[in-house]
């Protein structure tokens, strides 16, 4: 099989999954929140901006999104070191807990439908996910290079 082909099914089963943990859990929040902040999380504090670009969404979308969950007190507005003039987008501890128990109970919702899987199947999916994240970091690493370019 191609790496091509293998990456292809590899996200189109890494979106079912999510909608299958999002099913299981009836959590009620906008993939879009759950994303904002792992991006958050990911990559550090940035301008709206670039958020929205790398959310791949639009500014307006992402101002209203970072209202609310500045409302909330998930995320908060910090200067930028860099310009005075601008602020960058953070998490707040608020916000990684809320984070962190989501992903907790997409876990645990998902748990039973991996129940079965014996030793060497743990193994694989570990080294998977290790070899993913890798991959993902470095891919990460050019994005970041570019933020503080970025207006907000």
């Amino acid at each position: 099989m191609r790496t091509s082909d293998l990456i292809g099914d590899l996200v189109s089963v890494n979106h079912r999954l999510t909608r299958l943990a999002a099913a299981a859990t009836d959590n009620a929040e906008s993939p879009a929140v759950w994303r904002t902040l792992s991006v958050l999380r990911d990559l550090g504090p940035m301008r709206l901006g670039e958020l929205a670009r790398v959310s791949r969404v639009s500014q307006p979308t992402m101002t209203k999104l970072v209202h609310a969950l500045g409302d909330r007190g998930w995320v908060r507005r910090i200067p930028d070191a860099d310009d005075a003039r601008a602020w960058l987008i953070s998490t707040d501890p608020r916000g990684l807990a809320a984070l962190a128990a989501w992903r907790e109970e997409l876990a645990g919702a998902l748990a039973p439908t991996f129940d079965d899987l014996d030793d060497a199947e743990r193994a694989v999916l570990a080294q998977a996910v290790d070899i993913l994240r890798s991959r993902l970091e470095r891919a990460d690493q050019p994005a970041r290079a570019t933020q503080p370019a970025a207006s907000a």
